[in-house]
Order: C-alpha cells, then sequence, then structure tokens
C-alpha cells in the first residue's frame, strides 16, 4: 500500500487546496468534469501504452492492484491531484493578479 497512501493523500491535499485553502472552487464548476473527462482520454492513450509496453511497472504488493486496462487506479488518482492543484494554483494566481 505505499504506493496508494500517498495518491490518497495528495487527492485529499489537492480537494483541501482548491475548497479551503485557495478557495478556488474548481471541482465545483460546472466545467471541471467535462474538463477531467477530456484530459482522461489523453491520459489512458499515454499512460496505457507506457504501462501496457511496459516501459513503466509497479509492485502489485505495494499498490490495492486494481487495474482499468492495464492503469493502476493509483495513477488516475495522482493525474486527478496533479491537475487539480496545478489549475487551483493558477486560477488562485491570476485572481490575485487582477486585483
Amino acid at each position: 500500500m505505499m504506493y496508494t497512501i500517498p495518491a490518497v493523500i495528495s487527492a485529499m491535499v489537492t480537494l483541501a487546496l482548491d475548497l479551503f485553502i485557495l478557495q478556488t472552487r474548481i471541482v465545483a464548476t460546472r466545467h471541471f468534469p467535462i474538463f477531467i473527462g477530456f484530459m482522461t482520454i489523453g491520459f489512458l492513450v499515454c499512460n496505457g501504452i507506457l504501462t501496457a509496453l511496459p516501459v513503466v511497472t509497479y509492485n502489485p504488493s505495494e499498490m490495492l492492484d486494481v487495474r482499468f486496462f492495464t492503469i493502476p487506479l493509483e495513477d488516475f488518482i495522482y493525474g486527478f491531484a496533479l491537475v487539480t492543484a496545478t489549475i487551483s494554483i493558477y486560477e488562485f494566481v491570476k485572481r490575485k493578479e487582477q486585483i
């Protein structure tokens, strides 16, 4: 579970950052699910190739070993956290520059 725990923590920190710390509330917008859908398409292609070849491998004992095709569930969680945190920080900075 050494891969799962940091993945879940990163998603929780990202949600706290977006909703409470920066208060950008990106995840609460009506456009966010659409964006995540489009982002997931590219993620499936790129990460799918990397894990199917296998350029990237994982130790099943360090994770849940739940996969969508060849992609571990934890990669989806990390992807969500990375993209959402980046957008939240960008929106926060953009708002501060407009003041």
